[in-house]
């Protein structure tokens, strides 16, 4: 019945792809379609109080410094706003100012769609922080990631055009994209049981005689933009393993398809922009067979339960359920965990920190590849990213200049895709050896040993993949662990996105190199693997060390 269950959801994600990838092409070629008839209005309006009535096409030093500009006011007043909470209004609970490291973490946190929360929800912001500041920035990291997405995919598939205009793209996005689904996801959501409310805390009379505070608010527009965004914010504290924000098996489900299906269905929109759809569906298959080889991973290890808990003789006929709810099980539990590693979101239906050390080794893997579906575009980047990677070795091998797409690829673009690649396991891995050779990095850990090291581990790779997920074992929330992962979100969010333009910008510009029979294709089986290939073995190179430093070496002693 579970592979059932994760069979049923894979196969309605795999009819999602072709429908969404299709809107997204309309809403982002810039061509005339049937979405205009209701969203052009409402855009020209935007546009004409904003002043962007002649919007010409932007470099890509043009365009990184707009979409960077824009997410530093939002975090100038999301920043402001934390701070003075308190006086605002829509507090009916009078929660007071948040602390300022804290405050500059969260912010951050938001703004580069890591949404990592050093803080309970319930219990550390107001009404209005929920929706003016976290909701708010839920939409604008996403959007920003989106239009980053496109304008790459504009860079190495176009022909002597611009990667296109910022703001129009951050409009559509808004407009076109996700207001309209997150209005439909948080009325479904209603419908489930989701509370979607201004009133105060609930007290409430307990069996005993006592009293119990019960938190409420607008938890359904949170929990729609937190997975069509891939941002991971929970309204409470438990995230979506609380049965407000995630009440039952049909919403896990809605959850899960939220998070995955846009991410899943990029592949296909670059396969249109190419004028090759074959080429979206090599993405999206490498895609999926590194999904599937760390779902299996995760799933078994689960099922097979604690090997100290077999050892004792306790019935591990349903797994390990530790950290688990029940009204999941262990299939949606993997699941829900794969994806939202995979897609980097970082919402969490159970507690990560229980998982087995090999169970635990999935969501790690996932966050350190950084290409499997990945967050709102960023995924679709760096997966295009190894793809020309691979043909570059490619080329070497067979003493070729490699071409991608009709366009050499030279020096410049490998440099620039050399930083990105090389930044990604620097911020990982410096700042986790920092952590473990200080006391204040250590004092936070909760379970010495080989799951402390994981701890830490999991808590940078997190941050650095703008993921947002913890093992929540973690004592976080001290200024060492909120400005240094707050400067990890920030380099993990921009150095790639800023190198990666650069190659958009750099291969826009280059003139169409016809195909000759000796050109290396990248459209069918062979290249699926050699993709793969080539993203495993890097990733191997780069982190099986601390992975057998922490899971691996964890397993082994408790066997």
């Amino acid at each position: 019945m579970g592979i059932l269950q994760i069979a049923v959801v894979i196969v309605i994600l795999v009819l999602l792809v072709k429908p969404l990838g299709t809107y997204l092409y309309h809403v982002f070629s810039n061509e005339g379609n049937r979405t205009d008839t209701w969203f052009a209005p409402v855009e020209k309006a935007i546009y004409a109080v904003t002043g962007l009535k002649n919007r010409q096409g932007m470099t890509w030093k043009t365009y990184a410094l707009s979409f960077i500009l824009t997410n530093i006011v939002f975090v100038a007043i999301g920043y402001l706003l934390l701070r003075v909470q308190n006086d605002l209004p829509l507090n009916p609970n009078g929660i007071d100012n948040m602390e300022e490291t804290l405050s500059f973490n969260t912010v951050i946190s938001f703004m580069t769609n890591t949404n990592l929360q050093h803080y309970s929800g319930e219990s550390g912001l107001s009404y209005f922080s929920q929706m003016a500041v976290i909701t708010m920035m839920m939409f604008t990291s996403a959007a920003t990631g989106l239009c980053a997405a496109i304008a790459f995919i504009r860079g190495i598939t176009s022909k002597g055009e611009t990667i296109g205009n910022f703001f129009e793209d951050f409009v559509k996005a808004h407009i076109r994209v996700f207001f309209p689904l997150a209005i439909g996801v948080t009325m479904v959501l209603v419908a489930l049981h989701v509370p979607q409310t201004l009133q105060p805390t609930l007290t409430v009379n307990t069996l005993e005689g006592g009293r119990q505070q019960i938190a409420i608010g607008p938890v359904a527009s949170l929990e729609s933009i937190k997975h069509l965004g891939t941002n991971g914010g929970g309204f409470s504290g438990v995230n979506s393993a609380h049965p407000f924000e995630n009440p039952s098996g049909l919403t896990n489900v809605l959850e899960i398809l939220s998070m995955w299906s846009l991410a899943a269905a990029l592949p296909y929109t670059y396969g249109l922009f190419a004028r090759n759809r074959k080429q979206g569906w090599v993405l999206f298959s490498a895609m999926m067979i590194l999904f599937l080889v760390f779902l299996s991973l995760i799933y078994t290890a689960e099922s097979a339960g604690n090997p100290l808990m077999n050892k004792l003789g306790i019935d591990a006929s349903q797994g390990s359920m530790e950290g688990k709810e029940v009204r999941f099980g262990i299939a949606q539990t993997a699941l829900f965990t794969t994806v939202t590693t995979a897609a980097t979101t970082g919402s969490v239906d159970n507690m990560h920190d229980t998982l087995t050390p090999l169970g635990g080794i999935t969501p790690l893997a996932l966050m350190m590849l950084n290409c499997v579906f990945g967050g709102k575009g960023v995924g679709l980047v760096n997966m295009l990213m190894y793809a020309i990677l691979a043909v570059f070795l490619a080329g070497l091998m067979v003493g070729r200049t490699p071409e991608f797409l009709g366009k050499k690829i030279e020096p410049r673009e490998m440099k620039l895709i050399a930083i990105a690649i090389l930044a990604h396991p620097f911020i990982i891995l410096m700042p986790t050896a920092l952590a473990l050779a200080t006391e204040l990095g250590r004092a936070a850990i909760s379970n010495p040993g080989y799951h402390g090291i994981s701890q830490v581990l999991y808590e940078y790779t997190s941050s650095a993949a703008n993921n947002g997920s913890g093992f929540e074992g973690l004592g976080d929330n001290t200024p060492f662990w909120n400005i240094s992962t707050g400067v990890v979100m920030l380099f993990g969010r921009y150095i790639s996105m800023i190198a990666l333009l650069g190659v958009a910008g750099s291969l826009v510009r280059k003139q169409w190199v016809p195909e000759t029979i000796g050109t290396f294709r990248t459209d069918n089986r062979l290249f699926v693997g050699i993709l793969v290939g080539t993203i495993l073995i890097i990733g191997a190179l780069t982190f099986l060390p601390v992975i057998v430093l922490g899971p691996i070496a964890e397993h082994v002693t408790i066997r």
